[in-house]
């Protein structure tokens, strides 16, 4: 039993404390990521819209389901990042990004990427910055879906919508987040990290020290 005690409070004593933080290389990187995926949002704008508009003539609530891609950011932040902030720092960006060099919403986007931002980012806080797996971040995606059905009641008029279409919109923009974002983003990270492209942060050394 006290050999037991012991290894316990030898392994605690030698983990090495986390640093939450932000380094150089954390900014720099994010504001690149962030960058990179406001370019991903402009490509999305023309694709995704379209995708939208027609699923929502065949049910008014069903183009939720092309919204995902528009909350990447934040999973990305999160999941490469490790950091608080880094999410709603990342989607920020990116929305900034997508609205400077022009989209068919204007100032909107950047007012979705801060809730698309805030949303993610609270799931990660959820679990102190610690777990950054799958579940965190179909977690994270479908968090910042919620968050982006929340702003459009206001900024969109769905508040004078009925209570079916926000039922379909709600589920349908969860479920984009959760696989558009959040499965998606976590194949993204892992296939960056494999490249050695994240050797830099916890994200890259997670990936390959299983390989």
């Amino acid at each position: 039993m006290h050999s037991t005690a012991s290894s316990t409070s030898t392994a605690r004593e030698a983990a090495p404390k986390r640093n939450l933080r932000w380094r150089v290389v954390d900014i720099v990187v994010a504001a690149v990521i962030g960058v990179a995926t406001g370019l991903l949002f402009l490509f999305w704008n023309n694709i995704g819209y379209a995708w939208f508009v027609a699923a929502d003539a065949v049910t008014p609530g069903l183009g939720g389901i092309a919204v995902g891609i528009w909350l990447i950011g934040g999973v990305l932040g999160g999941l490469i990042i490790r950091k608080p902030g880094a999410a709603l720092f990342v989607e920020l960006v990116a929305a900034m990004v997508s609205a400077l060099i022009g989209n068919q919403w204007g100032i909107e986007t950047i007012y979705s990427g801060l809730a698309q931002g805030l949303g993610a980012e609270l799931v990660f806080a959820l679990f102190l910055y610690r777990r950054f797996g799958l579940t965190q971040a179909m977690l994270a995606g479908a968090a910042a879906g919620a968050a982006a059905w929340t702003l459009e009641l206001f900024t969109s008029g769905n508040l004078q919508k009925s209570a079916e279409f926000l039922a379909l919109y709600f589920g349908t923009v969860v479920v984009s987040g959760a696989v558009l974002a959040g499965l998606l983003g976590w194949l993204l990270v892992r296939a960056l990290a494999a490249t050695g492209a994240l050797s830099r942060f916890a994200a890259g050394q997670d990936v390959t020290q299983r390989v």
